[in-house]
């Protein structure tokens, strides 16, 4: 495959990266002072594994430019991380665009991966495991922030919906574009957006938050 007809798929592997990079950043900043000593040690372990998911796909990416992306030395994101992800300032923001943002990735990946493109090669299937461990953990947090009592839903909401609105920007986004379907680089009939907002809209069952979207 032509390196210029990876244009829309290197931006793709590098916003996925660059987010999994700054959640990585994140985790430790933040989850060092974790509500629990569990949180805490938990955010450590995933942080290690955000970082080295982004250091596989930063490699994938130099290697769908035509570069020796194992010789690749990652030291700050391409400018491709979400917003709500680079301004997280606390654990709620954390769990937030930590849910947000896997949710997202994991459906990508699985629709790259869907496709059947041989030429493609994701290196995703290293990383389903870790991810969807990910996954469990940061939906187990939002259904205790959403819960819990005084103001701390109510944030969380505020939270959920800031990085929701940016996540789905991506992935319409990534569904619209021609050249992923096209070069058949995702599958077809993939619908990201919808997927995305009936899990968020799952995890919001108790009808405290109005739907997604």
């Amino acid at each position: 495959m032509s390196t210029n007809k990876n244009i829309s798929l290197v931006e793709l592997a590098e916003t996925i990266a660059d987010n999994k990079y700054i959640l990585g950043d994140r985790l430790v900043e933040i989850g060092i002072s974790g509500p629990t000593l569990e949180s805490t040690l938990s955010s450590v372990a995933m942080a290690q594994q955000e970082l080295g998911h982004s250091r596989l796909i930063y490699r994938w990416a130099y290697d769908l430019k035509g570069l020796n992306g194992s010789k690749v030395e990652i030291k700050d994101q391409t400018g491709k991380a979400f917003t709500t992800n680079v301004d997280i300032t606390n654990w709620i923001e954390l769990i937030a665009g930590l849910y947000t943002t896997n949710v997202a990735i994991d459906l990508v990946m699985r629709a790259i991966i869907d496709a059947k493109n041989e030429e493609v090669n994701p290196p995703f299937s290293k990383m389903l495991k870790e991810q969807q461990e990910h996954l469990i953990y940061s939906e187990t947090w939002c259904n205790q922030l959403l819960n819990d009592k005084g103001s701390i839903p109510k944030k969380f909401r505020y939270a959920l919906e800031n990085a929701t609105n940016e996540t789905i920007e991506w992935l319409n986004k990534v569904e619209k574009d021609d050249l992923l379907t096209s070069e058949k680089m995702i599958a077809e009939n993939t619908n990201l957006v919808s997927d995305y907002k009936k899990q968020v809209n799952e995890l919001l069952t108790d009808g405290a938050v109005t739907n997604v979207g």
